[in-house]
């Protein structure tokens, strides 16, 4: 779901809230799912202080036609395997998504509650990011299935 403020999602990993949470902090984990199936983020790119008040950075890239993106923020609250609340960006200046994820342990695994919010992007500018967590998810799912 989107809308003008941000988009949500609802993804069910076949793999405990532990694991899930460390493929988020872990920089070799998090470099092989964050770009999903289509996209590299190299590993030494990754660099990731996860707890209260510590900064993440990760470059993405899309497409050899494209730019990279240098994707950065914060993280705001890390409550560990239960959840994740970080800032996010890629542009110059004091703007940041919030991004909040939940994992919540069910029977088949983990229920990942995830949401992106901020207002700075459009509605399509947010349907395109939810469409990329989803692809992601599916990857970060792959990954821990293996």
């Amino acid at each position: 779901m989107t809308d003008a403020t941000g988009a949500t999602l609802t993804y069910i990993f076949g793999a405990s809230p532990d694991a899930v949470f460390d493929a988020w902090t872990t920089p070799a984990l998090f470099a092989t799912w964050f770009g999903g199936s289509t996209n590299e983020v190299p590993v030494e790119s990754v660099a990731l202080d996860a707890r209260s008040g510590g900064t993440w950075a990760a470059t993405m890239i899309v497409a050899e036609e494209m730019p990279e993106f240098h994707w950065r923020g914060e993280y705001v609250e890390v409550a560990r395997p239960n959840k994740l609340v970080l800032t996010m960006t890629d542009e110059p200046g004091d703007e940041r998504e919030l991004l909040t994820a939940d994992f919540i342990a069910v029977d088949a695994g983990t229920e990942l509650r995830f949401s992106q919010t901020g207002g700075n992007l459009t509605d399509e500018q947010y349907d395109y990011a939810a469409a990329g967590w989803r692809a992601a998810f599916e990857t970060l799912d792959s990954l821990l299935a293996d």
